[in-house]
Protein backbone atom coordinates (compact mmCIF):
# COMPACT_ATOMS: atom_id res chain seq x y z
CA UNK A 1 0.00 0.00 0.00
CA UNK A 2 1.67 3.24 -0.98
CA UNK A 3 1.08 5.90 1.65
CA UNK A 4 0.55 9.34 0.32
CA UNK A 5 3.38 11.99 1.26
CA UNK A 6 2.14 15.16 2.15
CA UNK A 7 5.25 16.80 2.51
CA UNK A 8 6.05 17.57 -0.94
CA UNK A 9 5.50 20.61 -2.57
CA UNK A 10 1.84 21.67 -4.12
CA UNK A 11 1.77 21.39 -8.05
CA UNK A 12 2.57 21.59 -10.34
CA UNK A 13 2.98 21.60 -14.19
CA UNK A 14 1.23 19.39 -16.28
CA UNK A 15 0.18 21.13 -19.34
CA UNK A 16 -3.45 21.05 -20.09
CA UNK A 17 -4.81 20.28 -22.89
CA UNK A 18 -4.89 22.79 -25.97
CA UNK A 19 -9.08 22.03 -26.41
CA UNK A 20 -10.29 22.44 -22.74
CA UNK A 21 -13.22 24.23 -21.94
CA UNK A 22 -12.16 27.64 -22.19
CA UNK A 23 -10.41 27.47 -25.31
CA UNK A 24 -13.28 25.26 -27.01
CA UNK A 25 -14.27 28.20 -28.64
CA UNK A 26 -13.68 31.67 -28.60
CA UNK A 27 -15.92 35.09 -28.49
CA UNK A 28 -18.39 36.35 -25.77
CA UNK A 29 -21.31 34.82 -27.71
CA UNK A 30 -20.20 31.35 -27.52
CA UNK A 31 -19.98 31.79 -23.77
CA UNK A 32 -23.34 33.37 -23.78
CA UNK A 33 -25.19 31.08 -25.11
CA UNK A 34 -23.05 27.78 -24.30
CA UNK A 35 -25.08 24.58 -23.03
CA UNK A 36 -21.75 24.18 -21.41
CA UNK A 37 -22.20 22.84 -17.66
CA UNK A 38 -18.60 24.13 -16.93
CA UNK A 39 -19.31 27.52 -18.29
CA UNK A 40 -22.69 28.37 -17.00
CA UNK A 41 -20.71 27.50 -13.63
CA UNK A 42 -18.08 29.83 -14.20
CA UNK A 43 -20.63 32.77 -15.47
CA UNK A 44 -23.04 31.82 -12.41
CA UNK A 45 -19.73 32.22 -10.01
CA UNK A 46 -18.64 35.44 -11.56
CA UNK A 47 -22.32 36.74 -11.27
CA UNK A 48 -22.71 35.82 -7.91
CA UNK A 49 -19.58 36.99 -6.89
CA UNK A 50 -20.28 40.41 -8.59
CA UNK A 51 -23.65 40.22 -6.21
CA UNK A 52 -21.60 39.12 -3.40
CA UNK A 53 -19.39 42.43 -3.67
CA UNK A 54 -22.55 44.79 -4.19
CA UNK A 55 -24.30 43.57 -1.00
CA UNK A 56 -20.85 43.86 0.99
CA UNK A 57 -20.75 47.37 -0.20
CA UNK A 58 -24.19 48.00 1.56
CA UNK A 59 -22.68 45.69 4.72
CA UNK A 60 -19.74 48.63 5.16
CA UNK A 61 -22.67 51.93 4.76
CA UNK A 62 -24.33 50.10 7.82
CA UNK A 63 -21.06 49.42 9.76
CA UNK A 64 -20.15 52.82 9.08
CA UNK A 65 -23.28 54.26 9.88
CA UNK A 66 -23.85 52.39 12.97
CA UNK A 67 -19.52 52.76 13.98
CA UNK A 68 -20.43 56.02 16.16
CA UNK A 69 -23.96 57.31 17.73
CA UNK A 70 -25.32 59.96 15.69
CA UNK A 71 -25.85 60.10 12.27
CA UNK A 72 -22.93 59.40 10.47
CA UNK A 73 -23.42 59.08 6.80
CA UNK A 74 -27.22 57.74 5.75
CA UNK A 75 -30.31 59.00 7.14
CA UNK A 76 -33.45 56.98 8.78
CA UNK A 77 -34.61 56.31 5.33
CA UNK A 78 -31.36 55.58 3.56
CA UNK A 79 -30.61 52.88 6.12
CA UNK A 80 -33.71 51.32 6.26
CA UNK A 81 -32.85 51.03 2.39
CA UNK A 82 -29.67 49.90 2.85
CA UNK A 83 -30.20 46.97 5.24
CA UNK A 84 -33.02 46.02 3.30
CA UNK A 85 -31.47 45.43 -0.22
CA UNK A 86 -27.76 44.20 1.51
CA UNK A 87 -30.97 40.92 3.18
CA UNK A 88 -32.35 41.19 -0.36
CA UNK A 89 -29.33 40.12 -2.67
CA UNK A 90 -26.94 38.53 0.15
CA UNK A 91 -30.02 35.71 0.60
CA UNK A 92 -31.65 35.77 -2.84
CA UNK A 93 -28.81 36.93 -5.06
CA UNK A 94 -25.52 35.01 -3.15
CA UNK A 95 -26.20 32.43 -0.35
CA UNK A 96 -29.10 30.61 -2.05
CA UNK A 97 -27.46 30.18 -5.32
CA UNK A 98 -24.01 30.46 -4.32
CA UNK A 99 -22.90 27.07 -3.95
CA UNK A 100 -25.45 25.03 -5.88
CA UNK A 101 -25.79 26.96 -9.31
CA UNK A 102 -21.94 27.77 -9.25
CA UNK A 103 -19.99 25.30 -8.09
CA UNK A 104 -22.31 22.58 -8.28
CA UNK A 105 -22.78 23.74 -11.82
CA UNK A 106 -19.07 22.78 -12.86
CA UNK A 107 -18.59 19.88 -10.44
CA UNK A 108 -21.53 17.98 -10.33
CA UNK A 109 -21.51 16.29 -13.84
CA UNK A 110 -17.74 15.66 -13.50
CA UNK A 111 -18.06 13.91 -9.92
CA UNK A 112 -20.50 11.83 -11.82
CA UNK A 113 -18.18 11.17 -15.30
CA UNK A 114 -20.98 12.80 -17.00
CA UNK A 115 -20.49 15.01 -20.42
CA UNK A 116 -23.22 17.60 -19.43
CA UNK A 117 -26.24 17.79 -16.53
CA UNK A 118 -29.54 16.15 -17.65
CA UNK A 119 -30.71 19.03 -19.50
CA UNK A 120 -28.10 21.60 -20.61
CA UNK A 121 -31.01 24.24 -21.97
CA UNK A 122 -32.78 24.59 -18.72
CA UNK A 123 -29.88 24.95 -17.23
CA UNK A 124 -28.37 27.95 -19.27
CA UNK A 125 -32.29 29.35 -19.23
CA UNK A 126 -31.78 28.89 -14.85
CA UNK A 127 -29.09 31.33 -15.33
CA UNK A 128 -31.03 33.70 -17.27
CA UNK A 129 -33.48 33.89 -14.58
CA UNK A 130 -31.21 34.53 -12.00
CA UNK A 131 -29.80 37.37 -14.15
CA UNK A 132 -33.18 39.09 -14.63
CA UNK A 133 -34.31 38.73 -10.96
CA UNK A 134 -30.99 40.36 -10.10
CA UNK A 135 -31.61 43.37 -12.26
CA UNK A 136 -35.21 43.50 -11.25
CA UNK A 137 -33.87 43.83 -7.39
CA UNK A 138 -31.01 45.67 -7.99
CA UNK A 139 -32.70 48.48 -9.82
CA UNK A 140 -35.52 49.05 -7.19
CA UNK A 141 -32.97 51.35 -6.31
CA UNK A 142 -33.76 53.91 -8.77
CA UNK A 143 -37.65 53.44 -8.49
CA UNK A 144 -38.37 54.48 -4.61
CA UNK A 145 -36.12 51.75 -3.27
CA UNK A 146 -37.42 49.10 -0.47
CA UNK A 147 -37.48 49.63 3.12
CA UNK A 148 -39.21 46.45 5.07
CA UNK A 149 -36.26 44.30 5.81
CA UNK A 150 -35.32 41.73 3.79
CA UNK A 151 -38.59 39.18 4.87
CA UNK A 152 -40.96 41.72 3.33
CA UNK A 153 -42.68 41.47 6.15
CA UNK A 154 -46.43 43.05 6.17
CA UNK A 155 -48.48 45.49 6.83
CA UNK A 156 -45.03 47.10 5.80
CA UNK A 157 -44.86 45.92 2.19
CA UNK A 158 -48.49 46.31 1.85
CA UNK A 159 -48.97 50.22 3.28
CA UNK A 160 -45.51 51.55 2.30
CA UNK A 161 -44.88 54.39 0.09
CA UNK A 162 -42.24 52.71 -1.83
CA UNK A 163 -44.81 50.86 -3.81
CA UNK A 164 -42.95 50.42 -7.41
CA UNK A 165 -39.90 49.44 -5.07
CA UNK A 166 -42.08 46.70 -3.33
CA UNK A 167 -43.16 45.38 -6.76
CA UNK A 168 -39.76 45.14 -8.68
CA UNK A 169 -38.34 43.26 -5.26
CA UNK A 170 -41.35 40.86 -5.34
CA UNK A 171 -41.41 40.06 -8.81
CA UNK A 172 -37.49 39.47 -8.68
CA UNK A 173 -38.18 37.03 -5.61
CA UNK A 174 -40.93 35.07 -7.93
CA UNK A 175 -38.12 35.10 -11.19
CA UNK A 176 -35.48 33.69 -8.95
CA UNK A 177 -37.40 31.31 -7.62
CA UNK A 178 -37.86 29.57 -10.91
CA UNK A 179 -34.67 29.85 -11.29
CA UNK A 180 -34.12 27.60 -8.28
CA UNK A 181 -36.94 25.36 -8.80
CA UNK A 182 -35.03 24.75 -12.08
CA UNK A 183 -31.79 24.08 -10.86
CA UNK A 184 -32.95 21.92 -8.14
CA UNK A 185 -35.22 19.99 -10.99
CA UNK A 186 -31.83 19.29 -13.23
CA UNK A 187 -29.54 18.43 -10.41
CA UNK A 188 -32.11 15.50 -8.66
CA UNK A 189 -32.30 14.16 -12.64
CA UNK A 190 -29.00 14.20 -13.51
CA UNK A 191 -27.72 12.52 -9.95
CA UNK A 192 -30.63 9.45 -10.97
CA UNK A 193 -29.99 9.00 -14.62
CA UNK A 194 -26.39 10.22 -15.52
CA UNK A 195 -24.48 7.97 -12.35
CA UNK A 196 -22.16 5.38 -14.45
CA UNK A 197 -21.72 2.40 -14.07
CA UNK A 198 -20.35 1.25 -11.20
CA UNK A 199 -21.61 4.54 -8.89
CA UNK A 200 -23.95 3.00 -6.76
CA UNK A 201 -25.93 5.56 -4.10
CA UNK A 202 -22.85 4.87 -1.67
CA UNK A 203 -20.34 5.36 -3.84
CA UNK A 204 -21.49 8.77 -4.58
CA UNK A 205 -18.87 11.91 -3.25
CA UNK A 206 -20.91 13.48 -0.26
CA UNK A 207 -20.62 16.86 -1.80
CA UNK A 208 -23.34 14.82 -4.24
CA UNK A 209 -25.37 13.37 -1.53
CA UNK A 210 -25.63 17.54 -0.36
CA UNK A 211 -26.43 18.46 -3.49
CA UNK A 212 -29.27 16.09 -3.84
CA UNK A 213 -31.26 16.81 -0.89
CA UNK A 214 -30.74 20.49 -1.45
CA UNK A 215 -32.07 19.41 -4.96
CA UNK A 216 -35.44 18.52 -3.23
CA UNK A 217 -35.44 21.54 -0.79
CA UNK A 218 -35.72 23.79 -3.79
CA UNK A 219 -38.25 22.00 -5.67
CA UNK A 220 -40.47 21.36 -3.02
CA UNK A 221 -40.21 24.98 -0.78
CA UNK A 222 -39.63 27.16 -3.21
CA UNK A 223 -42.96 27.37 -4.85
CA UNK A 224 -44.33 28.58 -0.99
CA UNK A 225 -41.94 31.50 -1.50
CA UNK A 226 -43.39 32.35 -5.43
CA UNK A 227 -47.41 32.40 -3.90
CA UNK A 228 -46.65 34.29 -0.96
CA UNK A 229 -44.84 37.38 -3.06
CA UNK A 230 -47.45 36.63 -6.10
CA UNK A 231 -50.55 37.31 -2.82
CA UNK A 232 -48.50 40.24 -1.77
CA UNK A 233 -47.88 41.76 -5.30
CA UNK A 234 -51.99 41.11 -5.92
CA UNK A 235 -52.70 42.88 -2.58
CA UNK A 236 -50.67 45.27 -2.89
CA UNK A 237 -52.06 45.86 -6.73
CA UNK A 238 -55.34 45.57 -6.63
CA UNK A 239 -56.18 45.91 -2.45
CA UNK A 240 -57.62 42.47 -1.88
CA UNK A 241 -57.62 41.43 1.44
CA UNK A 242 -54.95 38.66 1.86
CA UNK A 243 -53.01 40.30 4.58
CA UNK A 244 -54.03 43.47 5.84
CA UNK A 245 -56.17 43.23 8.80
CA UNK A 246 -58.05 46.34 7.71
CA UNK A 247 -59.61 44.32 4.05
CA UNK A 248 -60.23 41.22 5.67
CA UNK A 249 -56.73 39.67 5.96
CA UNK A 250 -54.32 38.02 8.36
CA UNK A 251 -50.88 39.58 8.66
CA UNK A 252 -49.45 36.44 10.35
CA UNK A 253 -50.68 34.57 7.72
CA UNK A 254 -47.75 36.02 5.71
CA UNK A 255 -45.36 34.92 8.42
CA UNK A 256 -46.34 31.44 7.78
CA UNK A 257 -46.03 31.28 4.67
CA UNK A 258 -42.40 33.40 3.98
CA UNK A 259 -41.14 31.01 7.14
CA UNK A 260 -42.97 28.13 5.74
CA UNK A 261 -39.95 28.22 2.70
CA UNK A 262 -37.21 30.20 4.72
CA UNK A 263 -36.60 27.66 7.10
CA UNK A 264 -35.85 25.10 4.43
CA UNK A 265 -34.23 27.57 2.42
CA UNK A 266 -31.70 28.16 5.70
CA UNK A 267 -31.16 24.58 4.74
CA UNK A 268 -30.65 25.37 0.71
CA UNK A 269 -27.96 27.85 1.81
CA UNK A 270 -25.99 25.44 4.20
CA UNK A 271 -26.65 21.72 3.25
CA UNK A 272 -24.21 22.44 0.04
CA UNK A 273 -21.56 24.13 2.12
CA UNK A 274 -21.76 21.05 4.53
CA UNK A 275 -21.53 19.00 1.29
CA UNK A 276 -18.06 21.26 0.48
CA UNK A 277 -16.65 20.18 4.26
CA UNK A 278 -16.69 16.70 3.91
CA UNK A 279 -14.88 16.76 0.55
CA UNK A 280 -12.34 19.24 1.98
CA UNK A 281 -11.70 17.41 5.32
CA UNK A 282 -10.93 14.10 3.81
CA UNK A 283 -9.18 15.02 0.76
CA UNK A 284 -7.24 17.42 2.99
CA UNK A 285 -6.70 14.83 5.89
CA UNK A 286 -5.63 12.39 3.48
CA UNK A 287 -8.18 9.93 5.11
CA UNK A 288 -11.09 8.19 4.56
CA UNK A 289 -14.33 9.85 5.63
CA UNK A 290 -15.78 8.69 8.77
CA UNK A 291 -18.94 7.55 8.98
CA UNK A 292 -20.10 8.11 5.59
CA UNK A 293 -23.41 6.57 5.43
CA UNK A 294 -24.14 8.64 8.78
CA UNK A 295 -23.18 12.07 6.85
CA UNK A 296 -25.04 10.84 4.02
CA UNK A 297 -28.41 10.00 5.63
CA UNK A 298 -28.10 13.51 8.29
CA UNK A 299 -27.77 15.57 4.50
CA UNK A 300 -31.44 13.91 4.07
CA UNK A 301 -32.59 14.14 7.65
CA UNK A 302 -31.84 17.77 7.67
CA UNK A 303 -33.72 18.57 4.98
CA UNK A 304 -37.12 16.64 6.47
CA UNK A 305 -36.98 18.50 9.43
CA UNK A 306 -36.50 21.68 8.18
CA UNK A 307 -39.91 21.58 6.58
CA UNK A 308 -41.25 21.48 10.25
CA UNK A 309 -39.80 23.60 12.50
CA UNK A 310 -40.43 26.91 10.81
CA UNK A 311 -42.40 28.46 14.20
CA UNK A 312 -39.79 28.76 15.88
CA UNK A 313 -39.14 32.50 13.76
CA UNK A 314 -43.05 33.22 15.58
CA UNK A 315 -42.43 32.37 19.56
CA UNK A 316 -43.86 35.87 19.72
CA UNK A 317 -46.27 36.10 17.22
CA UNK A 318 -49.32 35.05 19.10
CA UNK A 319 -48.85 30.79 18.04
CA UNK A 320 -50.39 29.11 21.03
CA UNK A 321 -48.51 28.11 23.64
CA UNK A 322 -49.03 24.04 22.98
CA UNK A 323 -47.64 25.21 19.81
CA UNK A 324 -44.36 27.51 20.51
CA UNK A 325 -43.77 24.21 23.09
CA UNK A 326 -43.85 22.09 19.97
CA UNK A 327 -41.96 24.17 17.74
CA UNK A 328 -39.24 24.18 19.97
CA UNK A 329 -38.89 20.69 20.69
CA UNK A 330 -38.24 20.14 17.43
CA UNK A 331 -35.95 22.95 16.97
CA UNK A 332 -33.99 21.00 19.48
CA UNK A 333 -33.84 17.47 17.14
CA UNK A 334 -32.87 19.25 13.68
CA UNK A 335 -29.16 19.80 15.86
CA UNK A 336 -28.99 15.88 15.96
CA UNK A 337 -28.05 15.48 12.53
CA UNK A 338 -26.29 18.66 12.14
CA UNK A 339 -23.86 17.17 14.96
CA UNK A 340 -24.24 14.03 13.02
CA UNK A 341 -21.79 15.73 10.47
CA UNK A 342 -19.85 18.20 13.22
CA UNK A 343 -18.71 14.46 14.93
CA UNK A 344 -17.53 12.05 12.14
CA UNK A 345 -15.66 15.79 10.15
CA UNK A 346 -13.64 15.52 13.51
CA UNK A 347 -13.17 11.91 13.28
CA UNK A 348 -12.19 12.07 9.81
CA UNK A 349 -9.68 14.19 11.25
CA UNK A 350 -8.37 12.54 14.24
CA UNK A 351 -4.96 10.92 12.77
CA UNK A 352 -5.23 12.01 9.45
CA UNK A 353 -2.34 13.11 7.70
CA UNK A 354 -3.36 16.82 7.58
CA UNK A 355 -2.18 19.55 5.21
CA UNK A 356 -2.63 22.85 6.30
CA UNK A 357 -3.56 24.52 2.95
CA UNK A 358 -5.89 27.37 2.07
CA UNK A 359 -8.83 24.67 1.35
CA UNK A 360 -8.37 23.03 4.84
CA UNK A 361 -7.72 26.45 6.80
CA UNK A 362 -11.41 27.30 5.44
CA UNK A 363 -12.75 23.96 6.65
CA UNK A 364 -11.75 24.40 10.01
CA UNK A 365 -12.78 28.14 9.83
CA UNK A 366 -16.31 26.58 9.38
CA UNK A 367 -16.11 23.64 11.84
CA UNK A 368 -15.47 26.85 14.28
CA UNK A 369 -17.66 28.94 13.36
CA UNK A 370 -20.24 26.67 12.59
CA UNK A 371 -20.36 24.97 16.05
CA UNK A 372 -20.82 29.02 17.56
CA UNK A 373 -23.91 29.20 15.34
CA UNK A 374 -25.20 26.13 16.82
CA UNK A 375 -24.69 26.80 20.40
CA UNK A 376 -26.53 30.09 20.01
CA UNK A 377 -29.51 28.59 18.18
CA UNK A 378 -30.21 26.61 21.64
CA UNK A 379 -30.90 30.02 23.32
CA UNK A 380 -33.12 31.59 20.02
CA UNK A 381 -34.81 27.75 20.20
CA UNK A 382 -35.68 28.21 24.03
CA UNK A 383 -38.71 30.08 24.90
CA UNK A 384 -37.57 31.79 28.25
CA UNK A 385 -34.08 32.97 26.70
CA UNK A 386 -36.16 34.20 22.85
CA UNK A 387 -38.32 36.44 24.41
CA UNK A 388 -35.66 38.38 25.46
CA UNK A 389 -32.95 37.88 22.58
CA UNK A 390 -36.22 38.25 19.90
CA UNK A 391 -35.23 40.93 17.21
CA UNK A 392 -32.09 41.77 19.36
CA UNK A 393 -28.28 42.07 17.77
CA UNK A 394 -28.42 38.60 18.94
CA UNK A 395 -30.36 37.07 16.33
CA UNK A 396 -28.06 38.91 13.78
CA UNK A 397 -24.96 37.26 14.88
CA UNK A 398 -26.51 34.07 14.65
CA UNK A 399 -27.90 34.48 11.30
CA UNK A 400 -24.80 35.90 10.26
CA UNK A 401 -22.68 33.25 11.43
CA UNK A 402 -24.94 30.18 10.19
CA UNK A 403 -25.17 32.09 6.83
CA UNK A 404 -21.60 33.46 6.22
CA UNK A 405 -19.53 31.74 8.69
CA UNK A 406 -21.41 28.33 7.47
CA UNK A 407 -22.44 28.71 3.64
CA UNK A 408 -20.31 31.58 2.10
CA UNK A 409 -17.20 30.03 4.55
CA UNK A 410 -17.61 26.95 2.84
CA UNK A 411 -18.11 28.00 -0.60
CA UNK A 412 -14.85 30.12 -0.25
CA UNK A 413 -13.47 26.77 0.65
CA UNK A 414 -14.70 25.07 -2.24
CA UNK A 415 -13.51 27.86 -4.38
CA UNK A 416 -10.14 27.24 -3.52
CA UNK A 417 -10.46 23.43 -3.91
CA UNK A 418 -11.61 23.47 -6.72
CA UNK A 419 -10.18 26.68 -8.49
CA UNK A 420 -7.02 24.64 -9.99
CA UNK A 421 -9.56 22.57 -11.89
CA UNK A 422 -11.55 25.35 -12.97
CA UNK A 423 -8.86 27.56 -14.03
CA UNK A 424 -5.88 24.69 -14.75
CA UNK A 425 -4.21 27.64 -12.56
CA UNK A 426 -2.75 27.57 -8.97
CA UNK A 427 -2.70 30.71 -6.45
CA UNK A 428 -0.53 31.45 -3.67
CA UNK A 429 -0.98 29.60 -0.67
CA UNK A 430 1.08 32.41 1.40
CA UNK A 431 -1.42 34.73 0.62
CA UNK A 432 -4.37 32.50 0.79
CA UNK A 433 -3.64 31.65 4.13
CA UNK A 434 -3.24 35.52 5.22
CA UNK A 435 -6.70 36.08 3.66
CA UNK A 436 -8.28 33.38 5.60
CA UNK A 437 -6.77 34.66 8.86
CA UNK A 438 -8.07 38.20 8.37
CA UNK A 439 -11.29 36.79 7.35
CA UNK A 440 -11.55 34.61 10.21
CA UNK A 441 -10.37 37.19 12.73
CA UNK A 442 -12.47 40.08 11.15
CA UNK A 443 -15.63 37.95 10.92
CA UNK A 444 -15.33 36.99 15.03
CA UNK A 445 -14.55 40.62 15.99
CA UNK A 446 -17.69 41.59 14.07
CA UNK A 447 -20.43 39.52 15.02
CA UNK A 448 -19.42 37.83 18.39
CA UNK A 449 -19.52 41.12 19.94
CA UNK A 450 -23.14 41.00 18.50
CA UNK A 451 -23.92 38.66 20.25
CA UNK A 452 -22.72 41.04 23.26
CA UNK A 453 -25.11 43.39 21.71
CA UNK A 454 -28.47 41.68 21.93
CA UNK A 455 -28.16 40.27 24.82
CA UNK A 456 -27.65 43.73 26.48
CA UNK A 457 -31.15 44.68 24.74
CA UNK A 458 -29.65 46.49 21.40
CA UNK A 459 -32.85 46.19 18.65
CA UNK A 460 -31.66 45.23 15.21
CA UNK A 461 -32.66 47.85 12.26
CA UNK A 462 -32.14 50.70 14.57
CA UNK A 463 -31.02 53.21 12.56
CA UNK A 464 -28.96 54.99 16.24
CA UNK A 465 -28.48 54.45 19.86
CA UNK A 466 -28.23 56.92 22.60
CA UNK A 467 -24.87 58.66 23.84
CA UNK A 468 -21.67 59.63 22.86
CA UNK A 469 -18.65 57.11 22.06
CA UNK A 470 -17.10 55.72 24.81
CA UNK A 471 -19.09 57.93 27.46
CA UNK A 472 -19.67 55.27 30.50
CA UNK A 473 -23.25 56.02 31.31
CA UNK A 474 -25.26 54.67 27.96
CA UNK A 475 -22.40 53.62 25.27
CA UNK A 476 -21.16 51.51 27.63
CA UNK A 477 -24.28 49.52 26.67
CA UNK A 478 -23.90 49.62 23.01
CA UNK A 479 -21.38 52.36 21.70
CA UNK A 480 -18.16 50.39 22.16
CA UNK A 481 -19.67 47.23 20.89
CA UNK A 482 -20.94 48.90 17.50
CA UNK A 483 -16.99 50.53 17.20
CA UNK A 484 -15.18 47.10 17.53
CA UNK A 485 -18.15 45.28 15.37
CA UNK A 486 -17.29 47.86 12.80
CA UNK A 487 -13.16 47.55 12.86
CA UNK A 488 -13.89 43.70 11.86
CA UNK A 489 -16.34 44.53 9.37
CA UNK A 490 -12.92 46.22 7.73
CA UNK A 491 -10.40 43.59 8.95
CA UNK A 492 -12.77 41.35 6.98
CA UNK A 493 -13.28 43.42 4.00
CA UNK A 494 -9.65 43.78 3.38
CA UNK A 495 -9.49 39.52 3.29
CA UNK A 496 -12.14 39.59 0.76
CA UNK A 497 -10.34 41.92 -1.43
CA UNK A 498 -6.36 39.57 -0.76
CA UNK A 499 -8.40 37.24 -2.17
CA UNK A 500 -9.80 38.69 -5.34
CA UNK A 501 -6.07 40.11 -5.90
CA UNK A 502 -4.37 36.61 -5.94
CA UNK A 503 -7.40 34.68 -7.88
CA UNK A 504 -7.03 37.18 -10.63
CA UNK A 505 -3.20 37.66 -10.25
CA UNK A 506 -3.14 33.21 -10.42
CA UNK A 507 -4.83 34.01 -13.51
CA UNK A 508 -2.44 35.69 -15.38
CA UNK A 509 0.98 34.56 -13.20
CA UNK A 510 -0.10 31.22 -11.67
CA UNK A 511 1.74 28.36 -11.95
CA UNK A 512 -0.15 25.78 -14.51
CA UNK A 513 -2.01 23.06 -12.26
CA UNK A 514 -1.68 19.20 -12.48
CA UNK A 515 -4.65 17.14 -12.70
CA UNK A 516 -4.77 16.49 -9.31
CA UNK A 517 -2.67 18.48 -7.10
CA UNK A 518 -4.49 17.67 -3.83
CA UNK A 519 -4.55 13.79 -3.93
CA UNK A 520 -8.45 13.87 -4.72
CA UNK A 521 -10.09 10.52 -5.10
CA UNK A 522 -13.32 11.75 -6.77
CA UNK A 523 -13.81 11.97 -10.47
CA UNK A 524 -13.07 15.46 -11.15
CA UNK A 525 -9.62 14.88 -10.47
CA UNK A 526 -8.99 12.38 -13.17
CA UNK A 527 -9.21 14.80 -15.69
CA UNK A 528 -7.46 17.42 -16.58
CA UNK A 529 -7.32 20.95 -15.57
CA UNK A 530 -8.96 22.71 -16.62
CA UNK A 531 -11.44 19.86 -18.09
CA UNK A 532 -11.81 18.89 -22.08
CA UNK A 533 -14.78 20.59 -22.92
CA UNK A 534 -16.78 16.83 -22.89
CA UNK A 535 -15.02 16.60 -19.48
CA UNK A 536 -12.91 13.30 -19.92
CA UNK A 537 -10.68 12.08 -22.87
CA UNK A 538 -10.95 8.58 -21.65
CA UNK A 539 -13.14 6.46 -19.00
CA UNK A 540 -12.55 7.51 -15.07
CA UNK A 541 -11.83 5.14 -12.47
CA UNK A 542 -15.26 4.04 -10.50
CA UNK A 543 -14.51 3.54 -7.35
CA UNK A 544 -14.69 4.39 -3.70
CA UNK A 545 -14.60 8.32 -4.03
CA UNK A 546 -12.53 8.45 0.02
CA UNK A 547 -9.82 5.85 -0.71
CA UNK A 548 -6.53 7.76 -1.19
CA UNK A 549 -4.63 4.36 -1.27
CA UNK A 550 -5.15 4.05 -4.95
CA UNK A 551 -3.13 7.26 -5.43
CA UNK A 552 0.56 8.27 -5.56
CA UNK A 553 2.64 11.38 -6.07
CA UNK A 554 4.39 12.08 -9.45
CA UNK A 555 7.53 13.92 -8.69
CA UNK A 556 8.09 14.40 -12.60
CA UNK A 557 4.41 15.93 -13.24
CA UNK A 558 4.19 17.22 -9.44
CA UNK A 559 1.01 16.09 -8.86
CA UNK A 560 -1.11 12.86 -7.38
CA UNK A 561 -1.87 10.30 -10.26
CA UNK A 562 -3.17 6.78 -10.22
CA UNK A 563 -1.13 3.78 -8.86
CA UNK A 564 0.26 2.20 -11.80
CA UNK A 565 0.18 -1.21 -10.07
CA UNK A 566 -3.57 -1.24 -9.91
CA UNK A 567 -5.40 -1.82 -13.47
CA UNK A 568 -8.80 -1.95 -12.16
CA UNK A 569 -9.94 -1.57 -8.42
CA UNK A 570 -12.06 -4.32 -6.91
CA UNK A 571 -15.28 -4.06 -7.57
CA UNK A 572 -15.28 -1.56 -10.16
CA UNK A 573 -17.02 -1.43 -13.30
Amino acid sequence: MTTIDTTKPTPGAETPPVDNYLTHSTGIMSWLGTLDHKRIGVMYLVSILTAFFLGGMFAMLLRLELMFPGEQILSQDQYNMAFTLHGVIMVFLVIIPSVPASLGNFVLPIMLGAKDVAFPRLNLFSYYLWVTGAVLAVSSIFFGGVDTGWTLYVPYSTSGTQMNGILLVTFAVFVLGFSSIFTGINFIVTIHRLRPPGMTWFRMPLFLWAIYATGILQVMATPVIGITVALLAVERLFGIGIFDPALGGDPVLFQHFFWFYSHPAVYIMILPGMGIISELISVHSHKHIFGYKFIAFSSVAIAIFSFIVWGHHMFLSGQSPLMNVVFSAITFSVAIPSAVKVFNWLATLYKGSISFNTPMLYALSFLVLFTISGLTGLHLGTLATDIHLHDTYFVVAHFHYTMMGGALIAMIGGIHHWWPKITGRMYSEFLGRIACGLIFIGFNLTFFTQFMLGSKGMPRRYHDYAGDNWNPTVTELFGKYHFWSSIGSFVMAAGFFLIAFYLLHSLFRGKKAPANPWGGRSLEWQCASPPPHDNFSEPPHVGDPYDFTVLEWDEQEQGYHWRHDLKHEPGEA
